[in-house]
């Protein structure tokens, strides 16, 4: 006998491999050519691969999909990791700062998770931050090219700024594949 589970079905749009997100030829981070040359490009190549992969988690849901909670008591929802990296960035931009550190956009601890209510307007203003903080941090770090160099009060080095950008996306890359999987249960890479 088949129990009833308000589980949703697991699926793939992926035709040609059912365990991926979307075929390789209509996969957005599949690019023809050779790899990136040097460190420096490489790392970026991640970096805008893994910011692709999240908007990816994201897209096609509402914005009651995406502020939907994981399981309690956890805040983290896909809008909230959203709005985390929005906060995320901006810290990024602080570390490379000489100058008083920007302030937060969300407010204290676990506001960006917290203030992520099922609101398009909301969900409207996440993404635009989003943008406008990646492109904020991409332009500071642009000015320092050499990885080696050492940036902001504490001095931290470009390249182990560049790399934990990669862990942060990434990490919580695999927390949206989660979130998503719960709401609709669609999986892939």
């Amino acid at each position: 006998m088949d129990r009833m589970s308000d589980q949703p079905a697991r699926w793939s749009q992926a035709t040609v491999y059912p365990d991926m997100w979307a075929d390789p030829d209509d996969d957005p981070r599949n690019r023809d050519g050779a790899s990136p040359d040097g460190e420096l490009a490489t790392l970026l190549d991640f970096l805008a691969d893994y910011r692709t992969t999240l908007r990816m988690k994201c897209e096609g849901l509402d914005a009651e999909q995406l502020a939907r909670r994981s399981v309690p008591p956890s805040t983290m929802s896909l809008l909230g990791l959203l709005r985390h990296l929005v906060e995320v960035e901006r810290d990024w931009r602080n570390w490379i700062s000489d100058g008083d550190p920007l302030p937060k956009l969300y407010g204290e601890r676990d506001a960006d998770f917290d203030g992520a209510v099922a609101d398009q307007a909301e969900v409207d203003a996440a993404y635009a931050a989003l943008e406008r903080e990646q492109a904020a941090t991409d332009a500071a770090l642009a000015e320092h090219p050499d990885l080696g160099e050492r940036v902001g009060k504490d001095g931290i080095a470009v390249r182990e700024l560049m790399v934990h950008r990669i862990e942060e996306y990434a990490r919580h890359c695999g927390h949206a594949d989660l979130l998503r999987e719960r709401i609709d249960g669609r999986v892939g890479q």
